[in-house]
């Protein structure tokens, strides 16, 4: 089995948050998903398990953070292109996100837009033209 990565989220309204993952290119497996729960892929090697806060406090025996009033993690999303990262974010925006929670970056050779869901989760979508990153030695030139 190759290494993966299951990010779990507690959420408030598990199927509007089931929507906005779909919105923001997740598929939903079914067979990982029920009342309590849905699986989100968001690659071969990356899901997204949305569960009730009811649910996940079953796993835990801290307090849930309200993702709203804290950070404890920014999750990176990475996209085929510029355009990729634009798209994603009107779709996240539509689907109740709140989206450019602070300015983009576009420093050329790689563009990042961050988003919030509905619950609060920071994501950083992302794209990088790594053939046009600039070199230790070319960043330090006058």
């Amino acid at each position: 089995m190759p290494k993966m990565i299951f990010v779990n989220l507690p959420v408030a309204d598990l199927a509007a948050a089931t929507r906005f993952y779909e919105a923001i290119g997740c598929k939903k497996n079914p067979d990982f998903s029920d009342e309590s729960s849905s699986s989100m892929v968001w690659s071969d090697a990356i899901t997204f398990q949305l569960l009730t806060r009811d649910y996940f406090s079953t796993f835990t025996p801290k307090e849930i953070p309200d993702a709203h009033r804290t950070s404890q993690v920014l999750l990176a999303l990475s996209h085929e292109s510029r355009d990729d990262v634009d798209a994603a974010t009107e779709a996240a925006a539509a689907a109740g996100g709140r989206v450019d929670i602070r300015e983009k970056h576009d420093m050329g050779f790689m563009y990042n837009r961050a988003i919030e869901d509905r619950d609060g989760h920071v994501f950083e979508l992302i794209w990088t033209d790594m053939s046009a990153m600039p070199t230790a030695q070319n960043a330090s030139a006058p």
